[in-house]
């Protein structure tokens, strides 16, 4: 066992020289610099500045405070005392390291009187030195000044790099797919490649459309037109890939770059956005693979059967294998987290594939004439199911406002901790927390929510509990009336993408009036940690002009295969289940020369979530798709 660890860990030691070595040569711009005076002093971390304070009071000593611009409604932390050195007439000077990720007031109050005697606020750079010179400008004012000792470095320029890199894969990608396009090219590698065989394997996880015609004597009528019924709506798979790569991206780290991290609270991130983009597509897949099955002829109760199958193996993996807790030692029962990714999607799955399933009917193949009489075809005969849904969202507002907790005011939707000036700091999640804790019990959901790290709370909370479920809920049955509309108005390319555009406006109006347009002050701030109502609209809203983009380039006008986003989207379970699993193995990880630097960080992630778009590839090539 030595000698294999010995050997995993030179693996990884040459892995990691050899990234380095790469990373210097393709991105010369991004290494750390040569002189030793710019190279980040040992006691930085990343996103941080050195922060020296000089106290010219020589009758005062100091107490300086701090408090984050994204902390909202947050008390003052202390941050350094400076006090007075009485021993010479020098004025003293305390250093400590400070936060480069978002601008930070700083207040520097007097330790005699206890007052505050100036304020100041500032976005300090990453790895900079900067000097807070506190000094009386006359009898009665004093004065704080930033003084810019070391110019920080430039901590974006790796993501511009990268950018540019990419765009270069990109260009010769469509390059590529240009020469594919003429026609001798296309008929060699159409003889070659055989399309027909892969496009009848394929039948994507979490009910994503299997091809709505087969080119088997199995269907007697397809879904699609005659002109493309040989074809699988590409849009949904490339838009379901997407999702899926940012997210194995931002798991990985994204770079250390915080907008590539969760939100602590209210607002979003690029993290924030995959998630229910995900949920959104798998509730635009259900209508189409359903009524796909029901049009073969199978049965409401064998569809019934795989709907619930699907939903348990779901839940089992995401709390047997992909299970976070595993870090704390070998799972048991005392710390096994319940709630996760894959048990909200297993669940939603469930509720929303049910439903469908009670008012489903197959599509017949000339229902486009009813659209002829009807402009509502794709909800009216829907309307229990809208019922439903409104129901749902009518209990959550109830439970979320009315449910009295412990200890905090009613509906409260804040973080705890530091924030609403430190009035609540167990109150972190209100009711939603609060169900967790009940019915779960605090060692069984997650321990390390992004809110302790700018709002600095104690309280276990799950982003992924239960009573976020039920918005989980609302945003797949959004995206399956996105699928409706792509079933009912079938090769009318116009009215989908009419239709994706004012569903689009009218999720985005709701945002607008709950949130009031702002990111804390609303009736209903967006928030991913609690799945809030305005995040599930207004991520909707994304999704469903981000789907009418795709559609448009890749279905409609065809100038975009939706490569490489098509492949990962066509194994989407797997993929996503196999970058949990090796997240620490080699070759999607290795010992970093060193750790507190975006680039290496950066080039790490970027090349492991590349190698999982490469593996979807070959996947696809190889006809293997994982489905449950």
């Amino acid at each position: 066992m030595a000698g294999a660890g010995g050997r995993d860990r030179w693996g990884c030691s040459l892995w990691g020289a050899l990234a380095a070595l790469a990373v210097s040569l393709l991105l010369p711009g991004l290494a750390q610099p040569h002189d030793v005076s710019r190279r980040p002093p040992n006691y930085l971390k990343i996103d941080q500045a050195w922060l020296q304070i000089h106290n010219e009071l020589l009758n005062e000593n100091l107490t300086v405070y701090w408090v984050s611009d994204y902390c909202y409604q947050c008390t003052y932390q202390e941050l350094v005392a400076a006090s007075v050195n009485r021993t010479s007439e020098v004025p003293s000077i305390a250093t400590v390291a400070v936060d480069s990720q978002h601008a930070i007031a700083l207040m520097v109050n007097s330790v005699a009187e206890g007052k505050e005697l100036c304020r100041i606020q500032y976005h300090f750079g990453e790895f900079g030195n900067y000097s807070l010179i506190v000094r009386r400008s006359n009898i009665q004012k004093i004065s704080c000044n930033i003084v810019i000792n070391q110019n920080p470095v430039n901590s974006y320029l790796p993501i511009f790099f990268a950018f540019l890199i990419y765009m270069g894969v990109f260009s010769i990608m469509t390059v590529g797919q240009f020469c594919v396009n003429i026609e001798p090219i296309r008929n060699w590698l159409y003889k070659k490649m055989n399309p027909r065989e892969t496009d009848r394997l394929i039948n994507s996880e979490l009910g994503s459309p299997s091809r709505t015609d087969s080119i088997s004597s199995e269907l007697q009528a397809g879904v699609w037109s005659a002109a493309s019924s040989l074809q699988r709506l590409r849009s949904l798979d490339t838009f379901r890939g997407m999702a899926l790569i940012i997210m194995v991206f931002v798991n990985y780290g994204g770079g250390k770059y915080w907008f590539f991290r969760h939100q602590s609270w209210n607002g979003l991130t690029v993290a924030d956005l995959v998630f229910p983009w995900f949920v959104f597509i798998m509730g635009a897949s259900i209508t189409l693979s359903l009524n796909s099955m029901l049009r073969r002829g199978c049965s409401k109760w064998h569809l019934l059967g795989k709907v619930a199958w699907r939903s348990l193996l779901l839940f089992l993996i995401g709390v047997v294998v992909v299970n976070p807790n595993y870090c704390l030692g070998p799972l048991s029962w005392d710390n096994l987290r319940i709630p996760g990714v894959l048990q909200r999607l297993g669940c939603t799955y469930l509720v929303v594939a049910v439903l469908e399933l009670l008012f489903a009917k197959p599509v017949p193949e000339d229902s486009s004439l009813v659209g002829l009489y009807s402009a509502l075809q794709d909800i009216l005969p829907y309307w229990p199911q809208w019922l439903f849904m409104m129901a749902l969202e009518a209990v959550w507002l109830c439970l979320t406002f009315l449910l009295n907790v412990p200890g905090c005011p009613k509906g409260y939707l804040g973080p705890g901790g530091i924030g609403d000036f430190g009035k609540y700091r167990n109150c972190t999640g209100g009711v939603a927390a609060y169900i967790d804790h009940l019915l779960l019990g605090e060692k069984h959901i997650y321990q390390h929510p992004s809110s302790n790290v700018i709002y600095q709370t104690t309280v276990a909370f799950d982003p992924e509990g239960i009573l976020g479920t039920i918005n989980s809920v609302v945003m797949a049955f959004l995206g399956l009336q996105a699928g409706k509309i792509l079933l009912f108005y079938r090769g009318q390319h116009k009215q989908i993408m009419l239709r994706f555009c004012m569903w689009g406006v009218v999720t985005g109006a709701i945002s607008a009036v709950l949130t009031r347009c702002t990111k804390d002050q609303g009736f209903i701030p967006v928030n991913k940690n609690l799945w809030s109502i305005s995040y599930v609209t207004t991520l909707s809203s994304f999704a469903f002009i981000l789907l009418l983009l795709i559609y448009y380039l890749v279905d409609v006008k065809r100038v975009w295969s939706g490569a490489p986003f098509f492949y990962p989207g066509m194994n989407s379970i797997l993929i996503y289940t196999g970058h949990e699993i090796f997240e620490s193995y080699f070759p999607f990880k290795w010992k970093m020369q060193d750790t507190q630097s975006h680039t290496e960080h950066l080039a790490q992630n970027l090349i492991a979530t590349s190698l999982w778009v490469i593996i979807s590839y070959v996947l696809y090539r190889k006809r293997i798709f994982w489905k449950i």
